[in-house]
């Protein structure tokens, strides 16, 4: 199996393996699209609680007002949407405003919304859990704050793309490999789960 690259030169020399200890720990984390692809509702979020968001009910509350504009720009956006595509392909924009709505629930970032929204966008919307986040942004001045909050998920998301585009053919190869062990996982899935692997050891050391 082809060894994936992470950026700063960190090579994932096993990712079939990585990939496989981490299903067999976690196959609670790969949840089910609830609601369908153009809805958004209450069970969504709790299957990302189970998931391990911690989404607290006063959040879920909040989000769930902001429940018609999460659904119009999730309707902008193909159920099929790949960010293993062209550049030109990925729907930025559309990809901004479904983050923006989710801007200023107080207690909910990056991670808690991802995790809601993966299995919506299985191929498109990585999960940005703290792990993932502190990778992209290693090394760097951060996304510009003065950006919105959409607008910084977006640029992680870019740069999560740098990572998936430069790992491709090895995630697709790791992708058959897992699909004939009855797991599905889009590449963007399995890069973070990888990520998360590599990295989340040693941030809490």
């Amino acid at each position: 199996m082809t060894a994936v690259t992470l950026s700063g030169g960190v090579e994932v020399e096993n990712p079939l393996e990585l990939a496989l200890e981490f299903l067999t720990a976690y196959s609670t984390y790969e949840a089910i699209d609830a609601s369908g692809p153009a809805s958004f509702d209450e069970t969504d979020l709790r299957l990302a609680n189970r998931s391990g968001a911690r989404i607290a009910a006063a959040e879920i509350a909040a989000i769930l007002e902001r429940r018609g504009k999460i659904e119009r720009a999730l309707r902008k956006i193909r159920p099929d949407a790949s960010l293993a595509g062209a550049i030109s392909s990925v729907p930025w924009i559309s990809l901004t405003e479904l983050f923006d709505a989710f801007a200023d629930v107080p207690g909910v970032g990056l991670s808690k919304m991802t995790k809601a929204l993966h299995p919506k966008r299985r191929a498109l919307i990585p999960i940005l859990d703290s792990v993932v986040q502190a990778y992209l942004t290693s090394g760097e001045s951060g996304t510009r704050q003065s950006a919105s909050f959409g607008g910084r998920a977006t640029a992680l998301v870019g740069r999560y793309k740098e990572d998936l585009d430069r790992n491709l053919s090895a995630l697709r190869a790791i992708q058959r490999e897992l699909a004939g062990r009855e797991y599905t996982l889009s590449e963007v899935r399995i890069l973070d789960l990888l990520i998360w692997s590599v990295f989340a050891k040693s941030q809490r050391g």
